[in-house]
């Protein structure tokens, strides 16, 4: 979800650029955005490659199984034309007829802005409360009960 519908409300075909960078992201790293965990920071999925793309590390994103079936140059590029996709203003975005031109040209990608939602969750609270690491999937319980007469 965009920042500008999370926070205001405002809904526009950015909002959808900015879904779509996100999705690009996820599928490049195997995780999801929401409840993604790293061990060295807090920060969620979008934030990371952020990170890793101005430290030129943007490969160490990628999923592992990917790294077998793919051309690094692509995915280099998708995840850079992702964090086009995700920048914080969006008039900053591309439109998503540009972000298929990205996609399949080889010229020189604009240098993104800093992403939307690019924060540092706190988990002291969460820390402080629980020991345990965030876990990847839940666990759904059911109960019955049976219902007997007198």
């Amino acid at each position: 979800m965009s920042p500008e519908y999370a926070v205001d409300g405002h809904f526009s075909v950015k909002s959808d650029v900015f879904s779509f960078g996100v999705l690009i992201l996820e599928i490049i790293s195997g995780q999801k955005n929401r409840g993604f965990f790293h061990q060295d920071h807090h920060h969620n999925l979008i934030g990371h490659a952020w990170i890793l793309h101005n430290e030129g590390r943007s490969l160490e994103l990628m999923d592992s199984h990917l790294i077998k079936s793919c051309c690094l140059s692509e995915v280099l590029r998708s995840m850079h034309v992702a964090l086009l996709c995700v920048q914080r203003n969006p008039k900053d975005r591309p439109s998503m007829s540009y972000v298929v031109h990205m996609l399949a040209s080889e010229g020189a990608l604009p240098k993104p802005k800093q992403p939307g939602f690019f924060t540092e969750r706190n988990l002291f609270h969460e820390t402080k409360t629980s020991s345990k690491k965030p876990t990847l999937s839940s666990c759904n319980e059911l109960s019955f009960t049976v219902m007997e007469g007198r």
